[in-house]
């Protein structure tokens, strides 16, 4: 399975490969900002999950989030954003652009894997 995370933040862009990798996953693409994601999402056929930050330079994670709704080749991806924007306002803003799933910086490593257990389906027995 690949991922692809899109953060401005080096930092915040290793914790989160940093904890997928922990989680067993390895197949990890990064990304600084939309622009640099839409070009990786453009050539790379078999991205399977989007992991985006909201506020970054080029193209924010909401333009990329309404861009990769508006390709009929990524309606089925599963995005989750990562921000510091906590309000409601915002947390709707983002479903309704698009986000199967939203996480509020800071987060634990257990709330990620949460959020990716529930955009994949995953069920704890």
């Amino acid at each position: 399975m690949k991922l692809l995370i899109v953060d401005d933040s080096s930092t915040m862009r290793r914790i989160i490969k940093n904890t997928l990798q922990r989680l067993g996953y390895d197949d990890i693409l990064e990304a600084e900002h939309g622009l640099q994601a839409w070009e990786l999402l453009d050539t790379i056929d078999d991205i399977n999950i989007l992991i985006t930050d909201w506020n970054m330079p080029e193209m924010n994670g909401l333009d990329l989030v309404k861009k990769v709704r508006g390709d009929q080749r990524f309606v089925d991806i599963p995005i989750i954003m990562v921000t510091t924007e906590g309000g409601k306002a915002e947390v709707i803003t983002a479903l309704k652009a698009g986000v199967n799933n939203y996480i509020v910086k800071p987060f634990t490593p257990q709330v990620l894997k949460e959020k990716l257990e529930a955009v994949l389906g995953v069920n704890e027995f």
